[in-house]
């Protein structure tokens, strides 16, 4: 698979936070110092940018990620023990619900950063089993 530079990019940026402030912090925390960082490098971003979510083309409401990079990535962050399926399935369907080919979850509660790099798979005919 080849690098993007993007998500590579992103995941520098938090792995920069992490390491500066480590664990135990409320998600709004690292979620404010992530945009610090994003804005350091000049990405473009923009915070919980709202995405309308519909049922058979009707509207049902409304979710908000964490982060939309460069109109490209959606990223969402947790600050937990562990990442456990759910939260790879929201980071999933928010990926899908913006409609870009890529997400990034990513988690600053544990003993290292984790992060996962999701696809959608209407972009990537690859990755329908991820």
């Amino acid at each position: 698979m080849q690098k993007d530079e993007l998500t590579y990019s992103i995941i520098g940026c938090a792995m920069k936070v992490y390491n500066t402030l480590g664990p135990g912090f409320q998600e709004v925390i690292y979620q404010r110092c992530l945009a610090i960082e994003l804005g350091r490098k000049n990405i473009t971003f923009a915070r919980e940018q709202p995405q309308t979510i519909y049922y058979e083309a009707i509207e049902v409401g409304s979710r908000r990620a964490d982060f939309v990079v460069a109109n490209k990535v959606v990223v969402e962050l947790k600050a937990t023990v562990r990442l456990e399926d759910v939260h790879l399935a929201q980071a999933k369907n928010y990926t899908v619900a913006y409609d870009f080919p890529k997400g990034l979850l990513i988690n600053f509660g544990g003993k290292s950063l984790e992060y996962k790099l999701l696809f959608n798979p209407k972009y990537n005919q690859d990755s329908q089993n991820l």
